[in-house]
């Protein structure tokens, strides 16, 4: 478990083939790399067994790396009406299991993440790989769902104590 001073994040990026989910651990202003990878689901099941698919291997990572917070990337509105419907679904699950585990869990949008990341709201994959690398030169990552993850943790990293003192003030 994380010291006191630590804090263990994990980062989700939903998606209904390929989930990808990044462990980081914040300790003041540093990051320390704990581990990344990918869920992926049987495209060859029907919807509610990939969901189920996507449930037992997030809630695996859970067990096994045990954060004390959760980061998850923002559903984006696709053309394709049927993709945005799936990718919200595996979302819907990459919410629920942090939440499942009492994790307070926070969403950041595409571009909150990349500016945080890389300077800017707009950026390519490339361009956060290698700010990913650069602030955790010992990351490891199988995949781009895999790094987006470790970015959305980083981006949580960055932002969850501005986000914690607007809870006080808000709250008087």
């Amino acid at each position: 478990m994380a010291q006191q001073d630590t804090c263990r994040i994990i980062g989700i990026d939903p998606g209904l083939r390929r989930t990808g989910w990044g462990v980081v651990e914040s300790m003041g202003n540093g990051l320390r790399f704990v581990a990344s990878g990918t869920v992926r689901s049987d495209g060859s099941l029907d919807l509610a067994s990939r969901l189920c698919q996507l449930h037992e291997g997030l809630t695996e990572i859970l067990h096994a790396y045990r954060p004390d917070e959760a980061a998850v990337e923002a559903t984006f509105v696709n053309k394709d009406a049927s993709a945005t419907l799936k990718l919200g679904q595996a979302r819907g699950v990459a919410l629920l299991v942090p939440g499942l585990a009492g994790l307070k869990v926070s969403e950041y949008a595409p571009n909150a993440v990349k500016k945080s990341v890389i300077g800017v709201g707009h950026g390519d994959k490339k361009q956060i790989h290698m700010m990913v690398r650069v602030l955790m030169p010992r990351a490891e990552f199988d995949t781009d769902d895999a790094a987006d993850a470790l970015a959305i943790a980083i981006c949580h990293a960055h932002n969850r104590k501005s986000a914690d003192l607007q809870m006080r003030i808000a709250a008087g």
